[in-house]
């Protein structure tokens, strides 16, 4: 089992920038895909953007194509999503999760997640 461990997140303003930072810890070895998803208020948990650890490979949701960066740092096993030009829309509690898979989107794929951080986007 992987341990995530989420920091960054909290109150901005449109058009601001907030940095998420996901820690992993445990059987990392068994990880292959990092995933970035949220959930704003009422409804379902959706995909941002993910990452692959072993060639970096990055994957995004077209709603944050060109706002959003995810990076990771393998040194540290920590994955990260920048979030630049932040709009009231992105407003949603965001968590980091872990894959086996080389790539999905799909929530059930992925079989540990972080605690979830709130990010709050004021117009």
């Amino acid at each position: 089992q992987v341990q995530l461990v989420q920091s960054g997140g909290g109150l901005v303003q449109a058009g601001g920038s907030l940095r998420l930072s996901c820690a992993a810890s445990g059987r990392t070895f068994g990880s292959n895909l990092m995933g970035w998803f949220r959930r704003a208020p009422g409804k379902e948990r959706e995909f941002v953007a993910a990452i692959r650890w072993r060639d970096s490979s990055t994957y995004y949701a077209d709603s944050v194509k060109g706002r959003f960066t995810v990076s990771r740092d393998n040194a540290k096993n920590t994955v990260y999503l920048h979030m630049n030009s932040l709009k009231p829309e992105d407003t949603a509690v965001y968590y980091c999760a872990s894959s086996t898979y080389l790539f999905s989107r799909a929530t059930a794929d992925f079989g540990s997640w972080g605690q979830g951080t709130q990010v709050t986007v004021s117009p």
